[in-house]
């Protein structure tokens, strides 16, 4: 296709060639750590079997709807997330840049995860973690990373290197641009970390004690279903598991051709991400049942999720299943190919807000942004602090940070601007599954209701006790001080001027975009617009 003239140093938007582009990038940005480590122990902790009822509503009723209003925004208005809320409305886009910062904050410790994984697939060739959950434990906190608390910049020379690696790798990704960076990394990573995955999940089905595991986690406990903590935790890791609220699914939508069939699109990586949730449930339990029955000293009382499942018990686990190196070296890997996608989409959100509002190109944006987000990751996070300032920084940013804008853009755009109208239209207008007045009503009266529920208990429980008995000034700086600089930015951000867009207010009809759609078709009848001739010109040639 050739690309239009554009003027005034605004640059032809980016685009996925095809559509099912778009969707293994949604399913790599939303498929991530939290899907294997996280999902099988909220679970497990919530009615074991029982717990997928309440999951299966939440995704119907809150997953999907917050899924399709980011389609939606990001597809209509044409831009990144702050600049699709400026086109909404001027006061609107400091919404827009509190998800930028947030997605920031989380690029800068989600890298060191991968960088740990990377590590630990190395690890896995002698096993030098040792042989019992004991050893593994101690290994990860005091060889690997010599935890320790407070403030401190004593880095750990192993991690850095990894680090910078990392690093690399994603800002070289992004650097090739949406289609050949973003697009082609998730047609191999993607399929790639299922097939791997799967062979693993298969390989735990066949270990002493993976049925008792698997009882453990699919065992229902149906008198549960009338807590209502239950019902918030299902909600909880649908909202955070699907990517929505911080603009990855936006900034992604926005690279879509005119003609995109959104909601399927949607249903699609919903369910993906759901199903693969339901595999890495399966694939964890049958490897911990087989834990607990060996001499590893572990017992279901010990194992928990996040960074003490992948780093403490799986590395005790493959030292004592058949041909372990093998399995934890294909265990890592998974983690570093979820774990990429995922960072990928949360860097693109940073870069491709800036692009949008001081103009240039994609190198200069991802040098200009990109290495300083790097550079902070390379500060804060392989130090012997590193795993406290994860600790907290994750805790704040996803659930007040998250959670309170998804809150606040809900109640901006159903309410005070009231588009829910406009965007079911527009929904509507390209899809082949239609939203009506239920998709309305989930994100205006019962989603709004579950985040202000899990916000406001969140806050309550962190302003009566320090967060895990971390110091006091470390919560200040890492967490509320971190909320707060993320508030005064987007307000001082949104004050500057719009260099890299034309059109600020309201959806743009032609704007200079390679995948508006007069100019398909301009280019597809031999009209596409000579320079300095926008592509209306060139249709009204025709006629």
């Amino acid at each position: 296709m050739t690309r239009p003239a554009t003027t005034g140093g605004v640059k032809p938007r980016e685009t996925f060639s095809r559509r099912s582009v778009f969707v293994f990038a949604a399913i790599g940005s939303a498929v991530g750590l939290g899907n294997i480590w996280r999902f099988p122990f909220v679970a497990y902790d919530n009615g074991g079997g029982a717990f997928l009822l309440p999951y299966l509503v939440a995704l119907l009723t809150a997953g999907l709807p917050l899924l399709f209003f980011d389609y939606a925004i990001g597809h209509r208005f044409r831009g990144s997330a702050p600049l699709s809320f400026r086109r909404m409305s001027r006061w609107a886009e400091p919404i827009g840049w509190i998800q930028v910062l947030v997605a920031f904050v989380i690029a800068v410790y989600y890298a060191v995860i991968i960088g740990w994984a990377a590590s630990y697939a190395w690890f896995s060739i002698d096993e030098r973690w040792g042989q019992t959950y004991e050893e593994s434990a101690e290994f990860f906190s005091s060889t690997f990373l010599n935890a320790a608390n407070g403030f401190g910049f004593d880095f750990v020379p192993s991690i850095v290197i990894v680090l910078v690696a990392v690093w690399i790798i994603t800002l070289g990704v992004l650097l090739a641009g949406v289609q050949k960076g973003i697009g082609r990394t998730a047609l191999i990573f993607v399929p790639l970390l299922v097939v791997l995955f799967a062979a693993l999940v298969i390989r735990s089905l066949f270990l002493n004690g993976a049925m008792d595991g698997l009882n453990k986690f699919f065992t229902p406990d149906w008198g549960v279903l009338t807590e209502p903590g239950v019902w918030v935790a299902a909600y909880g890791q649908i909202f955070f598991s699907l990517s929505v609220g911080f603009g990855i699914m936006l900034t992604y939508s926005s690279y879509l051709k005119r003609k995109t069939n959104l909601t399927s699109s949607g249903l699609v990586v919903g369910f993906s991400n759901s199903a693969f949730e339901v595999l890495a449930g399966i694939g964890v339990f049958a490897t911990l049942g087989f834990l607990v029955t060996t001499s590893a000293g572990a017992g279901w009382d010990d194992v928990s999720g996040g960074p003490g499942l992948a780093f403490i018990a799986f590395p005790a686990l493959i030292s004592q299943m058949p041909g372990g190196p093998v399995w934890g070296v294909v265990f890592f890997v998974c983690l570093i190919l979820a774990g990429l996608t995922s960072l990928i989409s949360i860097v693109e959100v940073v870069i491709s807000s800036f692009q949008d509002k001081i103009g240039g190109s994609r190198t200069v944006a991802t040098l200009a942004i990109g290495l300083p987000m790097a550079v902070i990751s390379l500060v804060l996070m392989p130090t012997e602090q590193g795993l406290q300032n994860l600790d907290i920084l994750d805790k704040f940013s996803n659930n007040l940070g998250i959670v309170g804008i998804a809150l606040i853009a809900l109640i901006a755009v159903m309410f005070v601007l009231r588009l829910a109208p406009q965007l079911r239209d527009h929904l509507n207008s390209v899809s082949s599954w239609p939203v009506g007045t239920f998709w309305i009503f989930c994100l205006a009266i019962l989603t709004p209701i579950v985040l202000a529920y899990a916000l406001v208990t969140t806050i309550i429980e962190l302003v009566n006790e320090p967060y895990e008995g971390y110091d006091l000034p470390v919560i200040g700086v890492f967490g509320w001080g971190m909320l707060g600089a993320i508030l005064v930015l987007s307000v001082l951000l949104s004050l500057l001027p719009w260099r890299g867009a034309r059109h600020l207010d309201g959806p743009p009809e032609l704007d200079d975009d390679p995948s508006d759609y007069a100019n398909e078709y301009a280019n597809r009848d031999g009209l596409a617009p000579r320079e300095g001739e926008t592509a209306a010109d060139s249709t009204r040639k025709k006629a």
